[in-house]
């Protein structure tokens, strides 16, 4: 077993817990303010595909990175609009977001690149840099996990955050801008999102494939779900969800001792996304959302 449980193992998990990270807290100070954020995955695709274009055009990863998180802004802007304003379904519009970019980045890909499937390649130097195999983009995720936890629990801002997602009316009563708040927050969770996808084009990897989030802003849900929208419990639900991803490196490859019979492939790298079911059925009814959470609230009503 020892080689499957080394210190490569260790420095992957990181790797992979990184982007799961950013999405989740993300969608913690959505939710948090009464916004279901099923647009996660959306998010961190516009994230991704736009860092990768702009890294690759003016070969500065971090300005990359800041246009991905600008995009990320952008797009959950529209989604705050539709489910704020305009009272949409939450989980509808959020779906619609995932959809859009899903099929957006590969029509651009394919008018600037003249290929759907992919961007160019970017250079290594240009890329986000690394210190000891661990991206900086890794050590900013988890350095913003106790400044979230600060901010939520310990300013007037988070105070008003976690009040609006709970009793809307009563906040409003005492004088929070609850639509302004929620508006705030939403565009928060996609930037946050939105540096979870960039990490994966210039970060982990150097060019944008299509659909190269596979999931993760669904994972990074159940992340939230299963931490209870606590900034702490998050990263370490990130952490195991990571892991998880992490071991079907290893285990793609380790033979099994009675006959060397290596372990199916499919079977391994669907371990991360059964493990995530589990999680959302076993544990989704023994975590208390935020009260409001999903229900628009409209002073006039």
């Amino acid at each position: 077993m020892g080689e499957i449980f080394s210190i490569a193992l260790f420095f992957s998990t990181i790797r992979f817990a990184t982007p799961l990270i950013f999405a989740a807290l993300g969608g913690m100070f959505s939710e948090r303010s009464g916004v279901i954020n099923i647009a996660l995955e959306g998010l961190m695709l516009a994230g991704a595909f736009t860092a990768a274009v702009v890294t690759y055009e003016t070969s500065n990863p971090f300005f990359g990175l800041f246009c991905g998180m600008m995009a990320g802004a952008f797009l959950a802007f529209i989604y705050a609009v539709s489910v704020i304003k305009f009272e949409a379904d939450q989980v509808v519009a959020g779906f619609g977001i995932n959809i859009l970019m899903l099929g957006l980045p590969a029509l651009l890909s394919s008018a600037i690149y003249d290929s759907a499937g992919s961007t160019e390649q970017i250079a290594k130097e240009n890329v986000l840099p690394s210190f000891f195999d661990i991206n900086i983009a890794s050590l900013l995720a988890f350095a913003l996990v106790p400044l979230c936890w600060y901010v939520l629990y310990k300013t007037p801002f988070g105070l008003r955050l976690r009040a609006v997602g709970e009793n809307p009316a009563a906040a409003d009563a005492a004088g929070v801008s609850v639509v302004k708040l929620r508006y705030f927050a939403v565009v928060l969770s996609g930037v946050l999102a939105a540096a979870g996808g960039a990490y994966l084009s210039i970060g982990q990897s150097s060019l944008f494939t299509r659909g190269m989030t596979a999931g993760r802003g669904f994972i990074a849900l159940a992340a939230l779900i299963l931490a209870k929208w606590k900034p702490v419990p998050v990263m370490l639900a990130c952490l195991f969800f990571g892991f998880t991803e992490a071991l079907t490196i290893p285990l793609a490859s380790y033979k099994l001792a009675s006959g060397e019979v290596a372990l199916p492939v499919q079977f391994v790298q669907m371990l991360p996304y059964v493990l995530t079911i589990i999680v959302l059925a076993g544990f989704i009814g023994l975590s208390r959302a935020p009260k409001s959470l999903g229900i628009p609230y409209n002073k006039e009503k």
